[in-house]
């Protein structure tokens, strides 16, 4: 939960928003951060229990579910017209957060697996966009494409997913020229988050979570793994007046763990 003293107050009041992905992690976090700076929310997720628990612990009105995917065309534009019906006739914010890995390398991942990647992760926040925009152009609005670090870099066993992430930075760019100077479109690069996804990963690398997240941030600068409402406060920023000069930018929000050469560690922590 956002601590009440960072969340800006009213600074989103009047704006409706989209969260896809929105019933945990990341998009659970941006929701409950949106809606708790005044925004109206609608919530889109595959699951419909997680968004209807979300909504209902948020101000009555301010959030409101709705069940689909975000690579049906059809699922997308009934999400854009219940974020749209919410803000009274306009839509302020989109936020693409809906995502999925899988494991495998450019010589063993499925082409199943591949495919879905893909349309999940690049394809999904392209339909988005498009369905969103008419109302985004008539508000000036802004998008933000969750994306990740390992967009930024190749991770083992995980080509479609860093294939799909570095996919949605160019996309995030192209974007941002080709909607501007009506909708500011911009991108944040988690690293590692405590999300489902992520608790799942740390429990297959051993039977101790906490070991596990230990060991995968120790040569991080911030040596943990960041909070979801760490990510939606970066989120509510982007979207917000504060960052109305920003657009085609990455925001890599990762503890700093890109700025360290890993390889290195071992070599440097082993001289004599």
């Amino acid at each position: 939960m956002a601590d009440p003293a960072r969340v800006v107050e009213g600074r989103l009041a009047g704006r409706a928003a989209l969260v896809t992905g929105g019933g945990t992690g990341i998009g659970a976090a941006a929701a409950r951060r949106l809606a708790r700076e005044g925004a109206s929310v609608v919530v889109m997720g595959r699951r419909a229990e997680p968004l209807e628990r979300l909504a209902a612990e948020l101000p009555e009105g301010r959030c409101r579910p709705v069940a689909g995917d975000v690579t049906s065309e059809a699922d997308v534009a009934r999400a854009v017209e219940a974020a749209v019906e919410l803000g009274s006739g306009e839509l302020h914010a989109v936020v693409n957060n809906a995502g999925i890995g899988g494991p495998g390398s450019v010589e063993g991942v499925s082409l199943e697996r591949w495919r879905r990647v893909l349309e999940v992760d690049l394809t999904g926040p392209l339909l988005v966009m498009r369905a969103a925009l008419p109302a985004l152009r008539a508000s000036r609005g802004a998008i933000v494409n969750v994306s990740s670090v390992a967009g930024l870099r190749a991770v083992p066993e995980s080509a479609a997913y860093c294939t799909a992430k570095a996919g949605l930075i160019m996309l995030t760019k192209q974007a941002a020229l080709d909607l501007g100077p009506e909708v500011r479109v911009n991108a944040v690069c988690p690293g590692w988050v405590r999300t489902p996804m992520a608790d799942g990963e740390m429990d297959e690398l051993g039977p101790e979570r906490e070991a596990a997240y230990a060991a995968v941030t120790r040569t991080m600068p911030l040596r943990r793994p960041a909070d979801p409402d760490e990510l939606a406060g970066a989120i509510a920023y982007l979207v917000s007046d504060d960052a109305s000069f920003v657009t085609g930018a990455v925001l890599t929000a990762d503890g700093g763990s890109t700025v360290v050469d890993a390889a290195a560690i071992p070599f440097m922590e082993g001289g004599d």
